[in-house]
């Protein structure tokens, strides 16, 4: 019994800090241009399904085309430069990014290391 307040206290840290992080907004700001064929590639193979998926339950797809302005409110590390660039916005404020389109194959294993690193403490 004399260990039940420090192991108490230590589920209670781990369900807070598992609320924190399922509580922070994620989203995945895929930017686009209308003329780019692994644009076209990504919305064929993963797109169609995406918001289907539990990566796309957990960050839920916002478009943006390279030549307009970046969504108000929204906060990037730098602008992007190619397309398709995918950018992991927690709180509306740039995370990770991948850029270019690396296939089928590696397009969820990428997005999920930059989903499980979002979660780890900073």
């Amino acid at each position: 019994m004399k260990n039940f307040g420090w192991i108490s206290c230590a589920i209670l840290a781990l369900v807070l800090s598992a609320s924190q992080a399922a509580s922070a907004d994620r989203k995945l700001l895929l930017v686009e241009d209308e003329i780019c064929p692994w644009c076209e590639r990504w919305e064929q193979e993963i797109g169609v399904a995406y918001s289907k998926t539990e990566e796309g339950q957990q960050a839920p797809l916002l478009r943006m085309d390279i030549d307009d302005g970046v969504p108000d409110g929204i906060t990037l590390k730098s602008k992007p430069r190619f397309t398709p660039t995918f950018i992991l916005l927690i709180d509306d404020t740039e995370k990770q990014r991948i850029e270019g389109y690396p296939g089928e194959d590696f397009f969820y294993p990428a997005l999920n290391q930059m989903l499980q690193s979002a979660q780890e403490p900073y």
